[in-house]
């Protein structure tokens, strides 16, 4: 099941040099409950390109979204992203199971949530 998903939220940096990984604001991450080195999916709405990797905390309040090493190769800075994450749950629990989602403007300030707090 989707567990968390950061809808169009866009990339600040890329840096070649860092050893992997996508940093996210620390504040984006709680808003929708993702975990330090958790495995995300990511889906680049520029170019098409989806790519897993793990994420790491942002600078709190900064708006960050870096990609990091080999993922710096698959966007740059004003791109459009979609991250993911997954979590399994029992089927007898699905039914009523809602993902955190978060909508952000192009400065990674959330817009919307999805279920509205």
């Amino acid at each position: 099941m989707l567990k968390s998903k950061l809808h169009q939220a866009t990339v600040t940096d890329a840096d070649m040099e860092y050893e992997g990984s996508i940093a996210i604001d620390a504040a984006l991450m709680r808003e929708v409950d993702l975990q330090p080195f958790e495995k995300v999916l990511v889906a680049n709405m520029a170019t098409g390109s989806r790519f897993e990797t793990y994420v790491i905390p942002g600078a709190e309040g900064t708006g960050e979204i870096s990609l990091n090493g080999a993922t710096a190769r698959l966007g740059q800075p004003g791109d459009r992203l979609i991250i993911f994450a997954f979590t399994q749950i029992p089927a007898s629990e699905a039914a009523g199971f809602r993902p955190k989602i978060a909508r952000l403007d192009s400065q990674n300030r959330v817009t919307q949530r999805f279920p509205a707090k």
